[in-house]
């Protein structure tokens, strides 16, 4: 099992950046896939980016050109890059984990509260 910690929330003008974190502990070498989802208010959680193992990334639509996934192994750490953000941005924002390349998601954190707003 993987613990997962995020970090980095808060609140920011329309344009504005954020970079969340997301400290990962436990089992860490069984990670094949990691992501980033936000839910909305009213809304279902979706997938914002994804990386796996290799280093492959995923990104949804609207945050293409925007968002950046990584990680830094030797921090156990992976984060998400949010630039030129948007209201409808506005989301918890949640850390993911999986330990197979299909399926769903095993390990959740908390979440992290994004609001975009002037």
């Amino acid at each position: 099992q993987v613990q997962l910690a995020e970090s980095g929330g808060g609140l920011v003008q329309p344009g504005g950046s954020l970079r969340l974190s997301c400290a990962a502990s436990g089992s860490i070498y069984s990670i094949a896939v990691i992501g980033w989802f936000r839910q909305a208010p009213g809304k279902q959680r979706e997938l914002v980016a994804s990386m796996t193992r290799g280093g492959s990334t995923n990104y949804a639509d609207s945050v293409k050109g925007r968002f950046t996934i990584s990680r830094d192994n030797t921090k156990n750490t992976m984060y998400l890059q949010m630039n030129s953000l948007k209201p409808e941005d506005t989301a918890v924002y949640y850390c993911a984990a999986k330990s197979t390349y299909y399926g769903r998601y095993d390990d959740w954190g908390q979440g992290t509260q994004v609001t975009v707003s002037s």
